[in-house]
């Protein structure tokens, strides 16, 4: 896994940013981080400080199967708005994800729902919907 590549992804996907070093530091790497050790972990927050921080470290162990964390980005108005509507919502941020190097796996169009199932650029699942 690399964290930088991840980190960055997800920041541009969910309008996040990279965290920012400790006060003082222009850089992680001059807050006293060993060299070996600049890619093993990364973070993101938002910005507005509303959502929750993710973080991103390498692991000793490989994935054996499902993800350890699957993200579901809520990006469409729901069942507010009709069916059609949700679907160009969804769809649209689909093909901006796809520009940061996600890939689209499927989509999920049933009892009204609709979801496309992605592929981080580490193959990863995530959902828009």
């Amino acid at each position: 896994m690399d964290p930088d590549r991840l980190a960055r992804f997800y920041a541009e996907a969910l309008h996040y940013k990279l965290q920012d070093p400790p006060e003082g530091n222009e850089t992680w790497e001059r807050w006293l981080v060993p060299e070996a050790e600049w890619n093993s972990a990364s973070a993101i927050v938002d910005p507005s400080a509303k959502g929750p921080r993710i973080y991103f470290q390498q692991m000793d162990t490989p994935k054996l199967g499902k993800n350890r964390l699957h993200i579901d980005m809520n990006l469409s108005e729901g069942s507010r708005v009709a069916h059609e509507a949700r679907k160009k919502q969804v769809d649209s941020e689909a093909e901006r994800i796809v520009k940061l190097g996600a890939r689209k796996d499927h989509e999920l169009d049933e009892n009204g729902e609709y979801c496309v199932i992605m592929l981080d650029p580490e193959g990863n699942e995530f959902c828009i919907q």
